[in-house]
């Protein structure tokens, strides 16, 4: 069908992000009392108790603005992090930072360079301004970096590393990160979205904001979205360069990050005990979600995020239809670029426990037939 007003050339080529029903409406099409959503990577144990006690007693003066520079939130991670206020800029979720990031410094025919498959706003920003994505495959799920050094052009202007990579849940080990970094042009803006740090606990993981002062190109996301459990609240930062920084100030909205938000953030920060415990349990899970799928026989990714995909064998749609028929919903990897995959939430013990005998159910329905 002929669209009746011209969009700009770089929109069509992009698909619209791919939303699942919502619970209320799964819940009446199965006739469901409950429904166990371990499909978005959320921090199932949501968040600080201290922000919901915040939130019952605040009475804020929602008419105002909200701070445009965000400046208790940035005294208050620069404080944590240990780095200088002026290398944070903060977004609706770190979304905004990437889109912000390549508004500033993609051009019509410029190039960046990212994973296949990887996250997929990286994409579709770079289309937004006219760029044009380079694709690498991923080996064994994980990110090929030596391959991602050799796509480098003179187009290229930005290099996405996803550490740990969704959907895959990989990350890639401290000396390969290193040399990597080590590989690429001083111009070149290489960005490591690390939304999912707090979740890993190998030894062999690249803590990359001690090299901001080694390398002026290299940006790092953070995010309150994820062990944080601000998902709703939509607050993410980049750190980076003094320069870069400024620069992508000039192209944000003023007053991007919301007051709730932005208080919010700065009370989960402060309950670090909060975080400790949900990487604990999360790490917990994953050991039981791994040891059952040795089990039953399947693969998956090493995951160090608190997602992992399984290879169930079977298409990814029907496993994840069968799987919310008894409640619970999960993301079919048919659309991640592995069609007999789902990625699953590593959720609490109850959730976890029904996951793998539903899932087992699935399986041994499909080798009986």
């Amino acid at each position: 069908m002929a669209l009746k007003f011209k969009t700009r050339e770089a929109v069509t080529h992009i698909a619209p992000y791919v939303l699942g029903k919502t619970l209320a409406d799964l819940q009446k099409e199965h006739g469901l009392s409950k429904i166990r959503k371990l499909s978005e990577n959320e921090n199932i144990y949501g968040c600080s108790p201290n922000v919901k006690k915040w939130f019952k007693e605040q009475d804020g003066d929602l008419f105002l603005y909200p701070d445009g520079a965000a400046i208790e939130l940035s005294n208050k991670v620069a404080a944590f992090l240990g780095v200088e206020k002026e290398k944070l800029v903060f977004g609706n979720g770190s979304d905004e930072v990437i889109r912000l990031l390549t508004r500033a410094y993609m051009s019509c025919g410029d190039e960046a360079v990212m994973a296949d498959v990887t996250f997929p706003r990286y994409q579709t920003n770079v289309f937004l301004e006219g760029g044009s994505p380079v694709i690498v495959p991923l080996v064994d799920g994980t990110h090929d970096l030596k391959a991602m050094a050799r796509a480098v052009t003179p187009k290229t202007k930005l290099i996405f590393v996803c550490n740990p990579n969704n959907p895959t849940g990989t990350i890639v080990g401290k000396k390969e990160l290193l040399a990597f970094l080590e590989s690429i042009p001083s111009h070149i803006l290489v960005v490591v979205d690390e939304a999912y740090m707090e979740y890993v606990t190998t030894d062999d993981y690249l803590e990359t904001l001690p090299l901001l002062s080694q390398f002026d190109n290299l940006i790092v996301l953070r995010t309150f979205s994820k062990i944080y459990g601000l998902a709703g609240l939509r607050v993410g930062f980049g750190v980076m360069n003094e320069e870069i920084a400024e620069q992508l100030r000039k192209v944000k909205d003023v007053f991007n990050v919301n007051m709730i938000a932005q208080r919010s953030a700065v009370i989960a920060l402060e309950d670090q005990s909060f975080i400790r415990e949900c990487t604990h349990k999360n790490q917990v899970g994953r050991e039981y979600l791994e040891k059952e799928f040795h089990r039953l026989g399947v693969s998956y990714f090493p995951s160090q995020a608190n997602f992992i995909m399984v290879d169930t064998g079977l298409n990814g749609d029907h496993v994840s239809s069968e799987l919310v028929k008894r409640g619970i919903v999960v993301r079919s990897g048919t659309l991640l670029g592995y069609p007999t995959t789902v990625r699953v939430t590593i959720g609490t013990e109850e959730d976890n426990r029904l996951f793998v005998s539903s899932l087992e159910q699935i399986l041994n329905a499909k080798g009986g037939e």
